[in-house]
């Protein structure tokens, strides 16, 4: 199918679909090696000109055969729990391994510590549990905190700061655990916060400020600050000046070492959804193509986000001749990806590649109504395909017994 100029997701894709990806099975992940290895120069390059460290969050891109693209540019991993936390201390083992969870397992602790250099607590009751063990096994402690400033639109559910936030302790909180327990402050390395989502560096520039007022004094005794995730930062248009003058301010007005953890960056517009239409059908004036992919299971933040993801050759409904709802072929009424429009009405047996797909997909997908988990395959530099990992009825079998 002939389309419109490509956006950023595409310009792997050079223009049309490449002949070997008519070749892969459907639906399959196809992450490009060429583009996760330019985000990892521009995050490289970001640290080594304010000497932030910046890690990769695996809770949006854990492709682990794909971590030797950001070994050097990147100072390790960020986990959320034990297993991403094993991960990184395996598959980047000259990194650090930073790990933040809204409460630790008892039974996984001492486990966690064998594969963590930094260990992030929610609250001061966790901290005040499991800090001293950590310390005494010689890892970096810290705090996340609430700083109690929402900068985001539209994405409560993406919201740590909403009013009734599980995710972070305030200052209020911060203050009564101390008074109860003196010892708290000694316990602690760096303070952590988490409050952006997809966002620009104005919204870090505004959090930042209230992270001033509300625990500046906190900051002076401090190692480090981690800014988290959700940081844009290889988005074309991204405001890196702004960036660098928060790293730069933090560095002047604290003496903390600087860490970013992004997730999304890391692998920003650097991977496909290969995917074929199955059958198309029409109810009153709506059309729908049921393609071999689902939104429910493979692409699950289409849903939960909601988003409408990008699509090769695809424009907004009523752009093009032929307007298409596309959907899965699961029993989820609302299993549905988004409406598009074509040069060219769909048919069964098209090709179709959705972009922006490296991220939240294959570390979160699953096998609702017994669906197939896609296979994943690289592309390489010079165009190549390889299988990274396939699935079959063995992997939807065993996830539920033995």
């Amino acid at each position: 199918m002939k389309g419109q100029d490509l956006r950023p997701p595409f310009q792997a894709a050079g223009g049309c679909v490449p002949s070997e990806w008519e070749k892969l099975p459907t639906p399959c992940y196809l992450l490009d090696e060429g583009a996760l290895a330019e985000n990892a120069r521009i995050l490289g390059s970001l640290a080594a000109r304010t000497g932030c460290r910046i890690l990769l969050a695996q809770k949006a891109f854990s492709n682990f055969n794909l971590y030797p693209l950001f070994q050097g540019k990147l100072a390790g991993t960020e986990a959320s729990g034990l297993y991403e936390a094993r991960l990184g201390a395996e598959e980047m083992p000259e990194g650090e391994v930073h790990v933040f969870c809204a409460a630790y397992r008892e039974d996984e602790f001492e486990e966690l510590l064998q594969y963590a250099d930094h260990i992030v607590f929610n609250s001061p009751a966790q901290l005040l549990k499991f800090g001293p063990s950590a310390r005494a096994a010689g890892k970096s402690t810290g705090l996340r905190i609430n700083p109690e400033c929402s900068t985001q639109e539209g994405h409560a559910i993406y919201d740590p700061c909403a009013p009734g936030s599980r995710l972070g302790t305030t200052r209020a909180q911060w203050d009564a655990a101390v008074s109860a327990h003196s010892q708290l402050p000694s316990l602690l390395d760096g303070l952590h916060f988490h409050t952006l989502c997809e966002q620009d560096s104005d919204a870090l520039e505004t959090t930042l400020d209230a992270v001033s007022r509300q625990y500046g004094d906190l900051l002076s005794h401090m190692k480090w600050l981690n800014f988290g995730g959700g940081h844009h930062i290889t988005r074309p248009g991204y405001d890196m000046e702004r960036l660098e003058r928060c790293i730069a301010r933090a560095n002047r007005e604290w003496g903390v070492q600087v860490y970013l953890e992004p997730g999304e960056a890391c692998a920003l517009n650097a991977g496909f959804l290969l995917t074929r239409v199955l059958d198309v059908v029409k109810n009153g004036e709506v059309q729908t193509a049921v393609l071999d992919a689902s939104a429910a299971c493979h692409m699950p933040d289409v849903i939960e986000m909601p988003y409408r993801p990008p699509l090769l050759y695809g424009d907004e409904p009523g752009k093009l001749p032929f307007s298409c709802r596309l959907a899965g072929p699961t029993c989820l009424a609302g299993d549905v990806i988004g409406d598009y429009s074509f040069l060219e009405p769909l048919k069964e047996g098209d090709l179709l590649v959705f972009g922006d797909m490296a991220i939240y997909t294959t570390c979160k997908n699953n096998t609702f109504n017994g669906m197939p988990l896609p296979a994943i395959f690289a592309r390489s530099e010079d165009g190549k395909c390889r299988k990274l990992a396939e699935f079959g009825y063995k992997d939807f079998k065993g996830r539920l017994g033995r």
